[in-house]
C-alpha cells in the first residue's frame, strides 16, 4: 500500500511539473501578449531611440524570440508590451512575472541564477574605464579621485574589487544612468567613469567631446551577457535558446549586430561565442 501511494505521488509530481513547465507560453497563448523588459539607459544594448521607441542589440534579439513565440503558438496576432525596468528591479520583475524576458546587457552570475534562469550567452564584455585627459589617465593613479559607476550593476562590484586589488583609495560615486556618468567625466566633475567597455566605446564614438576623453584598453572584469528568463520554465527556455542558436548558425546575428554597432566588427571573442552557441537542431 505504501509503495502504491509513493508511486502515485511521484506520478502526480511529474504531472504538476509538466503542467507548469510552459507557464510563460501558456500565459502568452491565453492573453496574446508578450512582455519584454528592457532598460532605457544601456546604449547600444537596450535604450529608447529619438522617437521614444525601445531599441538596441538585446531588444532586437527579443523581437526575434517574440516572432518565434507567435509562430510556435500559431497566434494570428501577438502584442508586444515593452516594460521599462532598472538595474535595481529588473530581476525581481522577471521573478514576479511582470516581464517574460529581460533584454539588455545582463551579466549572468551564479548569484543571479538563484533568482532567474538565463539563455545561451548573447555577448561577452568586461568593465573598463573612461578618463578625462585633464586628469589621471591610469587606473593606478586614481587615488583620492572620484570614480563614477552605474549603481546596482555587476560593474559596481567589479570596481570595488579593482580598487582593492590595485590598492587605490578612491571615492566611488554611484550614478543612476550611463549618460549621466559619461557627462560627469566630460565636464570634469569626476576623474573617471567605470562601465562595460562596449557601452563606453559606443557612447564615445558619437560624442563631440571625444578629444577630451580617453578609454582604457584594459578589462577589469568578465561580463558574460545573456537574456534573463523565469526560473524553471524549461519549455520557454528551449524556445529562446533554439531561436538564438538559429540566429548564430544562419549568420542573421551579424545583421542584428550591425543594426546596433554600425561598422564596428565583432571581437574575435564574440565571434567565438557565436560559433560555440550555434547549437545544431
Amino acid at each position: 500500500m505504501m509503495t502504491a501511494r509513493l508511486g502515485a505521488a511521484a506520478i502526480l509530481l511529474l504531472l504538476v511539473a509538466h503542467a507548469t513547465a510552459s507557464a510563460t507560453l501558456d500565459r502568452v497563448r491565453a492573453q496574446g501578449v508578450f512582455r519584454i523588459g528592457y532598460r532605457t539607459d544601456a546604449v547600444p544594448f537596450a535604450y529608447k531611440n529619438p522617437r521614444g521607441e525601445p531599441t538596441g542589440y538585446a531588444v532586437d534579439l527579443c523581437r526575434a524570440i517574440a516572432a518565434e513565440v507567435k509562430r510556435q503558438l500559431q497566434l494570428a496576432n501577438l502584442k508586444i508590451d515593452y516594460v521599462e525596468v532598472s538595474a535595481e528591479n529588473s530581476f525581481q520583475a522577471v521573478k514576479d512575472g511582470a516581464v517574460d524576458i529581460l533584454c539588455g546587457p545582463t551579466t549572468q552570475t551564479l548569484k543571479r541564477r538563484a533568482i532567474v534562469d538565463f539563455s545561451l550567452m548573447t555577448f561577452i564584455d568586461g568593465a573598463s574605464v573612461l578618463f578625462h585627459k585633464g586628469g589621471p589617465t591610469r587606473f593606478e593613479a586614481l587615488g583620492g579621485q572620484k570614480i563614477g559607476v552605474r549603481a546596482g550593476t555587476t560593474t559596481e562590484g567589479a570596481l570595488k574589487n579593482a580598487l582593492a586589488q590595485n590598492r587605490v583609495n578612491a571615492q566611488i560615486v554611484p550614478v543612476t544612468d550611463h549618460k549621466l556618468g559619461f557627462d560627469m567625466v566630460a565636464k570634469g566633475q569626476i576623474a573617471a567613469y567605470f562601465a562595460d567597455r562596449s557601452i563606453l566605446a559606443y557612447m564615445l564614438s558619437s560624442d563631440p567631446r571625444v578629444g577630451d576623453l580617453l578609454l582604457s584598453t584594459q578589462y577589469y572584469s568578465n561580463e558574460p551577457y545573456a537574456l534573463a528568463l523565469p526560473r524553471g520554465d524549461e519549455d520557454f527556455r528551449l524556445l529562446v535558446d533554439a531561436t538564438l542558436a538559429r540566429l548564430y548558425r544562419s549568420g542573421d546575428i551579424m545583421r542584428i549586430f550591425a543594426a546596433s554597432f554600425g561598422r564596428a566588427a565583432p571581437t574575435p571573442m564574440l565571434k567565438d561565442l557565436y560559433g560555440i552557441n550555434s547549437l545544431p537542431e
